[in-house]
């Protein structure tokens, strides 16, 4: 219909998306565990909130029920030698997901290196378990490495990066990752002991820093825990 200043045509209206059927609906996934059952059990680690009501935190079978502070304790008592670290300059969304595969790996702490601020969403409350340090500078985190005798690693393609594959990580270091996209800086890269560079078979130059943080804990995890040698 062609449109006049006195008959204007009317915009064809969207029709609203049918709701599915009520038995066609997929039951949402339930998280955790209920009120607990029988007995109370007897310890100063048990809460008493989580017993009477449920636990629904995003933890282990072995820590449910258990009080935030037992928990960070007893994961104190085991935590690995290796620290992550990570540059934060402009806001990197990837910090989240660090924390959250360190905290799965067990690492020492991880350190921000940069902004203060970083996006947590990604990190699904994992960094209530983890300790997180933050370093204003690059100075300030070298300083604080080379006092805790670790060896600076920083994870990057470069000219001079050795391949993470065949290289012999130390028990005590802290792995270094850039920010997305521009990388490791020039002065982390001058202070690390050596950069590491991940070996790819496809057609893009690089991976996300989230994804090359847990491929290099893991070896960390391989060659410390399981004692699987290099090649």
């Amino acid at each position: 219909m062609k449109q006049t200043p006195g008959n204007p045509v009317e915009p064809h209206p969207i029709p609203a998306e049918e709701p599915a059927p009520e038995e066609a609906q997929e039951p949402k996934a339930e998280v955790g565990v209920g009120p607990w059952e029988g007995e109370l059990p007897a310890g100063d680690h048990w809460d008493p909130d989580l017993l009477a009501d449920g636990d629904r935190r995003n933890v282990v079978d072995q820590y449910r029920y258990w009080k935030h502070d037992a928990i960070v304790a007893d994961l104190d008592s085991k935590r690995h030698n290796f620290h992550i670290a990570i540059e934060n300059w402009q806001h990197d969304l990837n910090i989240g997901t660090v924390v959250r595969t360190a905290n799965a790996f067990l690492a020492k702490e991880v350190h921000i290196i940069g902004r203060r601020r970083w996006n947590r969403r990604g990190a699904m409350v994992t960094d209530r378990y983890q300790h997180v340090r933050h370093h204003p500078t690059v100075e300030d985190f070298v300083a604080w490495a080379q006092g805790e005798g670790l060896a600076i690693i920083g994870v990057d393609i470069f000219p001079d990066s050795v391949p993470l594959e065949t290289y012999e990580l130390p028990k005590d270091c802290v792995l270094v990752f850039g920010q997305e996209g521009p990388g490791l800086t020039p002065e982390v890269h001058e202070a690390a002991s050596a950069t590491l560079s991940i070996e790819q078979f496809g057609s893009t130059r690089s991976i996300n820093a989230a994804s090359a943080a847990a491929i290099a804990m893991h070896a960390w995890i391989r060659r410390h825990v399981f004692s699987q040698p290099v090649l």
